[in-house]
């Protein structure tokens, strides 16, 4: 799972947002945002309007998110962040590294993982999967926002309030197949989904031991290999959900299985795709794929 990021990349997925009024059109007069994962920067956009001029470092969804080299370019925009968003649990240490080395009293920092209550110890670092995540994440930037900007406050607890209402279609998605197609069994690569997959009521049957071996870049057991592949071959599992962004042999044999099977394929993405996508319409369209699945056995491997 190595694969490295890169800084043109990395900026040209960055989103921003300008005000049409002139007076805050100014660079310096926004306040300067950067996000681990532009699916934090994007909610970060959206809560921030006019006001804010914002940088995802990870932001193309074609490239392995767990390995990032660190350019000059980057740490310099990180270190000169009014306001930094990073997901934590590990997953983005790199974002650590670079504050610590450039200490900043006025700079707000934004720990999903602290936000949330997690210890270290958390097994799946793909939080913005959960669908509590997102919403206190919210909350959060609209208070660090209002810091920095006391006058605007109410603008942007008022974004916080309309995103968090945005993501009604989501949730619900999720209550009805949770209804619909209760405890459905499904298997899986990595543990980039689960707490989406949790939410509708779905059971994995792929080990987490495993999943987390995928994650890691460490080669599963032979054993839990042929326990997966006998998920497919013995139609144990209703859908098939795989991290499109990090592919190899391993993978694609087990994709070969599931296809042979007739069981559906889920990809799903660490990183927003992007053009096309909010945060909203992302996990919903997540959701959708999974109905689509186990509705009519349709695959959705790329959205």
């Amino acid at each position: 799972m190595a694969a490295s990021l890169m800084i043109g990349s990395l900026l040209l997925g960055a989103c921003s947002s300008t005000s049409s009024d002139p007076a805050t059109k100014t660079s310096g007069m926004l306040i300067r945002v950067v996000a681990a994962e532009n699916e934090y920067g994007n909610v970060a956009a959206q809560i921030g309007g006019n006001y804010v001029s914002v940088t995802s470092v990870e932001s193309n969804p074609n490239t392995d998110p767990h390995t990032y080299e660190v350019s000059p370019g980057i740490a310099q925009a990180i270190s000169s962040a009014q306001l930094v968003i990073q997901n934590g649990v590990g997953y983005d240490a790199f974002m650590t590294k670079i504050e610590s080395a450039s200490a900043n009293s006025k700079r707000q920092v934004i720990n999903v993982q602290h936000l949330l209550g997690l210890p270290d110890s958390t097994p799946n670092p793909h939080l913005w999967y959960g669908p509590k995540t997102m919403p206190k994440v919210a909350h959060a930037l609209a208070t660090d926002f209002g810091t920095l900007r006391p006058a605007d406050a109410p603008y942007f607890k008022a974004n916080a309030a309309k995103f968090i209402t945005s993501l009604d279609p989501w949730l619900a998605a999720i209550a009805r197949f949770k209804a619909t197609y209760p405890n459905t069994d499904v298997a899986s690569t990595e543990p980039v989904a689960d707490y989406m997959l949790e939410a509708a009521g779905t059971h994995n049957l792929t080990p987490f031991r495993f999943q987390a071996d995928i994650m890691n870049g460490v080669d599963p057991s032979p054993q839990d290999v042929t326990f997966q592949t006998g998920l497919f071959a013995e139609h144990k599992v209703k859908v098939f959900v795989y991290n499109e962004q990090v592919t190899d042999s391993l993978t694609q044999s087990f994709i070969t299985a599931a296809k042979s099977a007739g069981i559906p394929i889920i990809g799903v993405y660490e990183t927003m795709p992007v053009p096309g996508y909010n945060y909203q319409s992302w996990m919903l369209a997540e959701v959708q794929a999974l109905q689509r699945a186990v509705a009519a056995k349709l695959s959705t491997v790329k959205l």
